[in-house]
């Protein structure tokens, strides 16, 4: 796939299955990830894979997560499904480093942002699906601890990859770009 219709036709796909990328389609990914946009070359980020059994643990941190904020039952419910809605999900860190003027933690944050979405075109590139997620147990307490999060630091995606069950032909929708578009 080429470069402008990877990013002209990407989309979001919810209903993953099996197979997720193996490990050496997982090494392009993060090489891809690596090359984000990187003012200062501080690499402000880090992965977590999680599969197999993480997947069950996940699902115990996000319940946590619920438990800790008081989120609700229809959270709970979720929480319980997400981590068995993809064989694989990558959690992506933000390691913000608020000491460093020259690079402020915006475009720190940016830059770890950037790493999410060039992991979720190298997945796409490589023929499996993925979805962005997030919510507010990316903020739980123990999510944190198991992602060895600093204080400063921000759980900013977990990133659901597989194999899209329905491979539904979806036509490509066209934005007007006058609406986003402005010209000095």
């Amino acid at each position: 796939m080429d470069a402008l219709t990877l990013l002209t036709a990407r989309r979001s796909e919810k209903k993953l299955a099996a197979p997720a990328p193996n490990k050496a389609q997982l090494e392009t990914i993060f090489q891809a990830a690596l090359r984000a946009p990187d003012h200062g070359k501080l690499q402000p980020y880090r992965f977590v894979v999680i599969e197999q059994s993480g997947l069950a643990k996940l699902a115990d941190l996000l319940k946590s997560a619920v438990t800790e904020f008081d989120l609700g039952e229809e959270r709970l419910k979720k929480a319980e499904n997400l981590a068995s809605k993809a064989p694989m999900i990558i959690g992506v860190v933000a390691k913000i480093n608020p000491h460093i003027a020259k690079v402020p933690g915006w475009e720190q944050m940016l830059t770890a942002g950037c790493a999410a979405y060039s992991i979720q075109l190298a997945a796409n590139a490589q023929g499996f699906d993925n979805v962005w997620l997030t919510g507010p147990w990316v903020d739980g307490t123990t999510l944190r601890q198991a992602f060895q999060c600093e204080a400063s630091d921000k759980i900013i995606a977990l990133i659901m990859i597989g194999t899209g069950e329905e491979k539904l032909e979806r036509e490509g929708k066209k934005a007007d770009i006058n609406e986003f578009v402005r010209y000095l």
